[in-house]
């Protein structure tokens, strides 16, 4: 990943960090990372914990930034969230996986656009 790829998603995920908070989430944790994989941001919200992914997307070329969270990332974000829950012992947390899409304002490129997904995909 390219430094000017990597500094957009850092910016991404501070936008998400700053959004969540105004709707009341508690950030617990950022780029959680586990040998197998990462979390952008772990959170509460009304007693139940949150893992987040964050797509950020700089225009729409690639697609909506939700479609990116494709079924393989959303097996590796549950591993992932499974070994934060065993770490943190808190295996009977009630728990939830959110999804944050992020993109340039197309009437400001200084602006981001923010769209949260709650519920976006469960263990199943």
């Amino acid at each position: 990943m390219t430094e000017k790829r990597q500094k957009f998603g850092r910016e991404g995920e501070k936008a998400a960090v700053d959004f969540l908070k105004k709707k009341g989430y508690r950030i617990l944790e950022s780029n959680f990372r586990s040998k197998l994989g990462e979390i952008d941001i772990i959170a509460e919200r009304d007693a139940t914990l949150v893992f987040l992914e964050v797509k950020s997307r700089a225009d729409s070329q690639y697609g909506h930034p939700f479609h990116a969270v494709t079924p393989a990332k959303q097996r590796k974000i549950i591993q992932v969230a499974q070994t934060y829950l065993t770490k943190h012992r808190l295996l009977d947390t009630p728990a939830r996986f959110d999804v944050v899409g992020v993109t340039v304002d197309s009437d400001d490129s200084k602006s981001f656009q923010i769209e949260l997904l709650e519920n976006a995909f469960q263990i199943s």
